[in-house]
C-alpha cells in the first residue's frame, strides 16, 4: 500500500535538509580561489599597512592568495561602493573605516545602502583622533586653545583632513560646548594637512594617529594636546582624553574593519571572522598596529554591526545639529 502524503513529506524534508546544508557546504569549500581585499585608502598609509599584514596572515591560514587592491577617494566611499557592488561570495572583501557607513551618508550622497549593501565582518582596530598643536600655537594645553579662541575670536585656526571627517566632527562638538570662535581649515586629505602643520600654517589640527605623526611629535615639531580615545594611550600617558577635559561628545575615534558584500552567506562571514580574529592575535600584526598608534579590537560580526548602527545614529544627530556638509 502506498503512502503518497508521507512520501511527499519525506521528499520535502530532504529538500529542506539539502537547502540548509548548502551554505555549510559552500563554507566548507571556501575558499577555492584568490580573495580580493579592497583597501579604501591610498598605498603607504597605516590602513594599507595593516590590511596587507592581515592579508598575509589570511593567505597563510586559509591556503589561498589574498590580493590587496587600493581604491581610494571620497573618504573611503569609493572603496566601500566597490565592495557593495561585488558578488556576495566571500571573494571580495573591503578594509575601511566605519565612516563610509556611519558618517559619509549623513553629510553627502553615497551610491550604496549602508545598512543593506555591506556586511560587517570584524572590527580590526580603532585609530585615536589626536588634537595637535603646531609651532604657530604658543599655548601649552588644550585649555589654552579654548581660552585663546574665546579671548581673541578667530585667532585659533583648526585644520582637519576634510569637511565631514571625524576630525571635523570632533571640532564641531568642541565648538558647540565651549562656544569658542575657532576657525575651521578643511584640507582635502591628510598629506597636505601634515605638510602645512609642519610649516606652522595654522595653530591646531585634529588627525588620526599614525607612525609619521608619532615621529614628528617625538622630534618636537608637533605637540599632542588631547586625544579622542576610550582611555589614555600607552604611548602618550600624559595626554588627556577629550572626555577627561570635559568634552565627552567630542571624544571620538576612527574604527576600521573588514566588510563583505551585503548578501554574503552567514557561514562565510563567520568563517572569515574566525580567521581574522586569529590573524589579529598574531604578535607581528598586533605589534604593527600598536607601533602606528592604533589599538587592536576584534570581536564578532554582530558586535561590529551593533557598534556601526549606534555610531551612525549618533553621527546623524551631530551632523544635523552642527549643520555639517561635505564638499
Amino acid at each position: 500500500m502506498a503512502f503518497p502524503f508521507r512520501t511527499s513529506l519525506l521528499a520535502a524534508a530532504c529538500v529542506v535538509s539539502a537547502a540548509a546544508s548548502a551554505p555549510a557546504a559552500a563554507a566548507d569549500a571556501y575558499p577555492s580561489r584568490p580573495i580580493r581585499l579592497i583597501v579604501a585608502y591610498p598605498t603607504g598609509g597605516i590602513s594599507d599597512t595593516v590590511a596587507r599584514a592581515l592579508g598575509e596572515r589570511l593567505s597563510a591560514q586559509m591556503g589561498t592568495s589574498v590580493v590587496v587592491e587600493n581604491k581610494a577617494g571620497a573618504g573611503g566611499s569609493i572603496g566601500i561602493d566597490a565592495v557593495a557592488k561585488a558578488a556576495p561570495d566571500g571573494y571580495t572583501l573591503g578594509f575601511a573605516a566605519t565612516s563610509p557607513l556611519t558618517l559619509n551618508p549623513h553629510v553627502g550622497r553615497v551610491n550604496y545602502d549602508p545598512q543593506k549593501d555591506v556586511a560587517p565582518v570584524m572590527s580590526v582596530m580603532y585609530s585615536p583622533v589626536l588634537v595637535v598643536a603646531t609651532s604657530a600655537f604658543s599655548g601649552k594645553s588644550f585649555a589654552d586653545v579654548v581660552g585663546q579662541a574665546s579671548a581673541k575670536p578667530g585667532s585659533v585656526r583648526w585644520a582637519t583632513s576634510g569637511l565631514g571627517t571625524v576630525g571635523h566632527v570632533v571640532l564641531e562638538q568642541i565648538k558647540q560646548k565651549s562656544k569658542a570662535d575657532i576657525v575651521l581649515i578643511p584640507y582635502k586629505g591628510a598629506g597636505q594637512q601634515m605638510n602645512d602643520a609642519l610649516g606652522g600654517q595654522f595653530e591646531v589640527m585634529s588627525t588620526n594617529a599614525s607612525p609619521v605623526l608619532s615621529q614628528h611629535m617625538q622630534a618636537g615639531r608637533l605637540r599632542a594636546l588631547a586625544v579622542g580615545a576610550p582611555k589614555r594611550l600607552e604611548s602618550l600617558p600624559a595626554v588627556p582624553t577629550l572626555a577627561e577635559l570635559g568634552y565627552p561628545k567630542a571624544n571620538l575615534t576612527s574604527t576600521f574593519g573588514i566588510f563583505a558584500p551585503g548578501k554574503t552567506p552567514a557561514a562565510i562571514i563567520n568563517r572569515l571572522n574566525a580567521e581574522l580574529n586569529k590573524a589579529l592575535a598574531e604578535p607581528e600584526v598586533h605589534e604593527r598596529l600598536l607601533k602606528g598608534g592604533e589599538v587592536p579590537t576584534g570581536g564578532t560580526p554582530a558586535q561590529f554591526a551593533k557598534a556601526i548602527r549606534e555610531e551612525s545614529a549618533e553621527n546623524a544627530r551631530i551632523v544635523r545639529e552642527a549643520g555639517i556638509k561635505a564638499d
